[in-house]
């Protein structure tokens, strides 16, 4: 379509596509932005009072707005946030977006280094000096424009600054689908036992014979499966004469995995498999995990009349729920269904269970907790279940939305492979933001003391480097005879240390005279 375009057309094309996707971004987020404002208001009209059981407009607007995107529950949120950021708190440089005077990028790095700015007056000077700048910034580099942010915001608010924390205080462990049957594993570790991790990982990788036809980083991320299991590294030579090609006994480590794969793939058909919770596999893979499985037939169980008629679903028929559905069943959540509520459909009824909402397989779904309280507590959503699985959702604005069983998709010829990230459940922004503002404040003046140290360290050895090199010199030339001058008579005693302890600490801080001078 574009043969008959220049070159240098295409590129104005191109630069022109940039302020068009602005104008859009800009009609989106007031969109969603006075849907938000409307919602707030709902809430608000209800009961002034409502406790907690108030589902708040923030989340009313992220379920909709996920439902209509279909985003999972953590990107609507934020694309809501984004949007009541420029909609309430930076009208005016929503106005300069809506022009197509800066592109939507520099305008997502403004909100989010802004989001700590609370006090009214500062931020209403915020927005007009960022709007009065910004339509400048079109070439910028995002870093160029962060920058240029977070000079304003510490000129304005200094604890609107994100201040560094220690990072042994925030160490983690994460484990995160990546697709193709593989995960992502990542973390902060202290430093004691990241040495070990690194030091244990590269010693089973080099257990194998040289004839193992896997790298080094192949045999590192194979090591982390036999330190789990506490075993040794199996080699993949192939050679029958290896000891390391043996199967080994593992040890005293028992772990339960829940692999769903249809019939036919364990009976060497090409059909994937579904790991409970981390996403979709291979045939290969499932051969090698069903050698040493134990392997059980999943199907609807029968449910007794007296079981019907609980609230709670029995196990196997929990299990079952959860194996169909996969995730959770609302618009767009993602939520593994091992982390989700079994819901009922129609209601249960607790003081005549007989007269509906009965606990079988054609009324329960997995719902995530907070799509969960959504359909509990805010009467604008409904939801039928079809007797296949299948979930028909109606929005409050009367949009109809409909999912259908993962299992159905997976494993159906022309499946769609999905992955399931966990995430956390959003908190209120006015308490994060209250809470990392306070954390700025506590942290300024340590990092400070902390940079003073640092600074002072450098100093301190680059000193001690310089005066060893002029005591090299001075026995260089004059052997050992001792300088005579007044000026340097450090310069004859013996060199000092280069390395500095790790205890060493500068002289405090001198705090000045009480009073100026004048």
């Amino acid at each position: 379509m574009f043969e008959t375009d220049a070159s240098w057309e295409l590129v104005l094309c191109i630069s022109d596509s940039v302020s068009e996707e602005a104008i859009l971004m800009a009609s989106r987020m007031a969109m969603i932005g006075e849907l938000l404002n409307r919602r707030i208001d709902e809430v608000a009209f209800e009961d002034d009072d409502p406790g907690h059981m108030v589902l708040t407009g923030f989340a009313r607007t992220v379920a909709e707005v996920g439902a209509a995107m279909h985003l999972a529950p953590s990107a609507a949120s934020q694309v809501v946030s984004q949007a009541e950021s420029l909609t309430n708190r930076l009208p005016q440089v929503a106005s300069v977006l809506r022009l197509g005077k800066i592109d939507w990028s520099s305008v997502a790095v403004i909100i989010a280094h802004t989001e700590l700015v609370v006090d009214g007056p500062i931020l209403a000077r915020l927005d007009a000096a960022l709007a009065e700048r910004i339509a400048g910034w079109m070439s910028w580099s995002r870093k160029r424009v962060t920058n240029a942010v977070d000079s304003l915001v510490q000129e304005l608010d200094p604890d609107a600054i994100a201040e560094r924390e220690r990072a042994e205080r925030g160490r983690y462990v994460r484990v995160k689908p990546a697709g193709d049957g593989t995960v992502r594993l990542e973390g902060v570790l202290t430093a004691r036992a990241g040495a070990v991790f690194d030091q244990r990982v590269t010693e089973l990788a080099n257990e194998v014979c040289t004839q193992d036809p896997r790298t080094l980083a192949q045999r590192r991320s194979d090591a982390i499966e036999a330190l789990a299991e506490n075993r040794p590294m199996r080699c993949r030579c192939g050679r029958a004469e290896c000891v390391q090609a043996q199967p080994a006994e593992p040890g005293p480590v028992r772990v339960v995995i829940n692999v769903i794969a249809p019939q036919s793939a364990l009976l060497g058909g090409r059909q994937p498999a579904y790991i409970a919770g981390y996403g979709v596999i291979d045939a290969e893979q499932l051969g090698d995990l069903a050698q040493q499985a134990t392997l059980r037939i999943l199907q609807a169980p029968d449910v007794p009349t007296g079981d019907a008629l609980r609230y709670h679903p029995s196990g196997a028929l929990a299990r079952w729920i959860r194996c169909r559905d996969v995730t959770c069943r609302f618009p767009g959540c993602d939520r593994p269904a091992d982390n989700c509520d079994v819901d009922h459909t129609v209601p249960f009824d607790h003081r005549h269970p007989e007269n509906g909402g009965l606990t079988v397989p054609w009324n329960l779904k997995c719902l995530c907790r907070q799509h969960h309280r959504l359909k509990t507590f805010h009467d604008g959503w409904r939801d039928r279940q079809l007797p296949d699985g299948t979930v028909i959702w109606t929005s409050p604005t009367g949009h109809t939305y409909q999912t259908s069983p993962g299992a159905t998709e997976i494993f159906a010829p022309e499946g769609r492979r999905r992955r399931a990230p966990r995430r956390t459940m959003p908190t209120s922004r006015a308490a994060r933001v209250a809470q990392r503002r306070a954390k700025n404040a506590r942290l300024r003046p340590v990092n400070a003391e902390a940079r003073r140290v640092r600074q002072a360290r450098s100093r301190e050895m680059w000193r001690r480097q310089q005066r060893n090199r002029m005591r090299a010199t001075l026995t260089l030339f004059k052997g050992d005879d001792l300088s005579s001058s007044p000026f340097a008579r450090w310069i004859n005693e013996p060199p000092e240390p280069e390395n500095l302890p790790a205890t060493w600490q500068p002289p405090p801080r001198d705090p000045g005279p009480d009073e100026p001078p004048f």
